[in-house]
């Protein structure tokens, strides 16, 4: 069964699971703000997606820009930066959609009409 990282108040999130509901696909969903992957989890995520570190984080989100984490990001090892993506599930990019054998990050219907379908 799918693992499915949201956020309640996220309209993209809502979009996603309407859709997975509409597909009649089945998924455990997660809060990501209470329930957030570990940095272990994360390091496990960020290797099976084979996509780059900075699509794991909600850079459109509060959290991010008050960090700066724009001009931050790019100086940090990819250790520090699964660290401080583990201390905020709001930092993550939303919805996180973890399968058997594949990650996706965001709401791309044609991107998950591929993997789910």
């Amino acid at each position: 069964m799918l693992k499915l990282y949201c956020y309640d108040r996220c309209s993209t999130c809502k979009k996603a699971l309407k859709w997975l509901d509409d597909k009649g696909i089945a998924y455990e969903a997660m809060d990501i703000k209470t329930d957030h992957p570990d940095e272990g989890t994360l390091r496990k995520y960020y290797s099976m997606s084979g996509l780059p570190l900075k699509r794991f984080f909600n850079a459109s989100g509060i959290p991010y820009r008050e960090m700066e984490l724009s001009q931050k990001l790019p100086e940090m090892s990819e250790d520090e930066q699964l660290a401080l993506l583990a201390t905020n599930g709001m930092l993550v990019k939303r919805p996180l959609v973890v399968g058997d054998d594949f990650v996706l990050t965001g709401f791309k219907e044609k991107e998950w009409a591929e993997k789910l379908l």
